[in-house]
């Protein structure tokens, strides 16, 4: 019995030592070794990205990928390798992508990769593909070479657009950013990340989303609602179909618009109803331009006008972009009349209190009544009656 166990024993170190000898010294697999060779060759890929050395990028990816990434100003690029499945001279990366863009953003912005990879004539690993995970949105260098051009509060990021098409997007954020510090405080970052792709399908890519279901909608704003400040800075993708047919007064409220979003985000909760947070946005965002409540909303207007005065605040279902888009333009417009009711009655300053109010609670029951309360001194059916009566008054 004893020398059994003894046999047994020395047969399992004989095997052991056999597949040591079969998997290479220090007991490491065959694809943990694949592993670390392609960890290695995206830690000397990010390396080279961030130091603009193209050359030593061509040894580890393909120069388009360089090419397309240059203009961008990174403070940070690096991959981590989650999992690599080999045939051969070839091989399928999962991979998460985290960088941060310089000056923008306080945390990096992680995303999931899928890349290509191959072996070359003399055994080194090389990245022939990169690309979006699937379910993974674009980002803007998949879709081709990017184009920055850089303001006092803005930094414009596009593909397929002119230096000039760029500089008027520069513009109109630079107007944005100081016109809503003015209107909601310096409470925030104070400069703003403009995506401009080369058309909807461009902008749909970027959100990994139906190009449909975009269609006709200017711009959106990405972020962290409730932020700490510690999240990426927020993007806003512009639809670049949609906004060229806005006149210039229009293409002001649109940034701007957005960039309220910016401003507000960290005290935008699940708490914020849509009607608040849009209607919020549009206020900033024809504030100063003169338009009167009929231009600014044209189809809340005609409905009133024909008696269907709506008899509640606009619910978050009504803001669906599959909407009837009558039923979607009153909506924003109606949002818009209720933050314009509160400046004229009860100030500019008391509209950010409230909004800020509503932000603080946790969840939405019970955050505009006790906003109202407590801001507004008044009560959601109260509130909801001035709402309507104001909405009666711009007949004249």
């Amino acid at each position: 019995m004893t020398g059994r166990r003894r046999a047994s024993r020395s047969g399992v170190l004989a095997l052991c030592l056999l597949l040591g000898l079969l998997v290479g010294c220090g007991g490491q697999s065959a694809p943990d070794s694949a592993r670390t060779a392609v960890q290695r060759l995206l830690d000397r890929q990010s390396t080279a990205l961030l130091h603009h050395d193209g050359t030593a990028y061509t040894r580890t990816g393909a120069r388009t990928a360089y090419e397309n990434l240059s203009a961008v100003p990174l403070a940070s690029w690096s991959y981590r390798l989650t999992a690599l499945h080999r045939t051969g001279a070839t091989a399928t990366a999962d991979a998460q992508l985290s960088y941060r863009v310089k000056g923008y953003d306080t945390s990096p912005v992680t995303v999931g990769r899928t890349l290509g990879l191959r072996l070359t004539a003399d055994g080194q690993w090389y990245v022939a593909t990169d690309g979006p995970a699937k379910k993974s949105g674009q980002q803007l260098w998949d879709q081709g070479k990017v184009s920055v051009v850089k303001g006092a509060h803005s930094l414009v990021m596009g593909v397929g657009q002119s230096a000039d098409s760029l500089r008027t997007y520069r513009s109109l954020a630079d107007h944005a950013v100081p016109a809503v510090s003015d209107a909601w405080g310096t409470d925030w970052t104070r400069h703003v990340v403009v995506l401009v792709p080369g058309s909807l399908d461009g902008m749909a890519g970027l959100l990994g989303a139906p190009a449909a279901s975009y269609r006709g909608i200017a711009a959106v704003t990405t972020g962290e609602a409730g932020g700490s400040g510690s999240a990426p800075a927020d993007r806003i993708i512009v639809n670049p179909d949609a906004y060229a047919l806005l006149g210039s007064v229009g293409k002001q409220v649109v940034l701007t618009h957005e960039t309220t979003h910016v401003a507000t985000r960290a005290h935008t909760t699940a708490a914020t109803p849509l009607w608040l947070s849009e209607g919020y946005a549009d206020w900033i965002g024809y504030r100063g331009t003169g338009r009167t409540a009929t231009q600014a909303a044209p189809e809340l207007y005609r409905a009133v006008l024909d008696g269907d005065v709506p008899t509640a605040l606009p619910t978050d279902k009504d803001f669906g972009f599959s909407s009837d888009p009558t039923e979607l333009a009153q909506a924003y417009e109606g949002g818009w009349m209720a933050c314009r009711m509160i400046e004229d009655r009860w100030g500019v300053a008391r509209l950010g209190r409230f909004y800020r109010a509503v932000g603080t609670h946790k969840k939405r029951p019970g955050a505009v009544e006790d906003a109202l309360k407590n801001v507004l001194g008044t009560t959601l059916a109260d509130f909801t009656e001035q709402w309507r009566d104001y909405l009666r008054a711009q007949r004249g």
